[in-house]
């Protein structure tokens, strides 16, 4: 089995391509806000090793919403092309750590965080949209539990920056773990979409 693995949920994207148990391509790149221009190049050299994919595993976060989107774009591309099966994983679940048991915490504004619990390669809890107060309280009620986060988060210096990649995505799919989604892939979103509203003309 051949599977596309994308990851670009934080501003370090990667890009892995698994066949039959071997990890034969495995690339990250920096892309802020231009995942789309790093990502394409990488993905036509993987089309180079593998012209056919029976499988396409997106993280979708919880992260950048732009990120995934491109990521869900050029996986539903390639899978019109292949006919591949979509994957759609948890990213918080692909940390690049060797932990069994982790929380995956971040930043998602408005003062506001997200929480997950993962075990071998899956969420047996969240990811969740808590407030500062009661993220302390899951934080105290695991106080042996590695807590990661993807960029630093200043109301929690103890955790440690630890980044998901591609290549583990690619792994888990191929365990069938931590599949959320399969198909009709979306980014993952925490809260209901806020729309601003026009200012009412005087």
């Amino acid at each position: 089995m051949t599977i596309l693995a994308l990851e670009t949920s934080t501003s370090r994207g990667s890009v892995a391509l698994w066949r039959d148990g071997a990890l034969i391509l495995d690339e990250a790149f920096t892309a802020d806000r231009s995942h789309s221009s790093a990502l394409f190049p990488i993905l036509e050299r993987a089309r180079a090793l593998a012209p056919r994919l029976d499988a396409i595993a997106v993280g979708l976060g919880p992260g950048s919403y732009a990120g995934v989107r491109i990521s869900i774009a050029a996986a539903l591309g390639l899978a019109l092309a292949d006919g591949a099966r979509l994957l759609g994983l948890a990213s918080v679940a692909a940390l690049e750590t060797s932990a069994p048991r982790y929380l995956a915490i971040g930043d998602a504004r408005r003062e506001t965080f997200y929480f997950s619990l993962v075990e071998n390669g899956a969420c047996v809890e969240g990811p969740l949209l808590l407030d500062e107060p009661v993220l302390r309280e899951r934080l105290a009620a695991l106080p042996q539990v590695p807590v990661f986060v993807p960029a630093l988060v200043p109301a929690f210096l103890h955790a440690d920056v630890v980044l998901p990649r591609a290549s583990r995505l690619a792994e888990l799919a191929a365990q069938g773990k931590g599949i959320l989604a399969e198909g009709d892939l979306e980014p993952l979103y925490l809260r209901e979409p806020h729309i601003t509203q026009p200012k009412a003309r005087a």
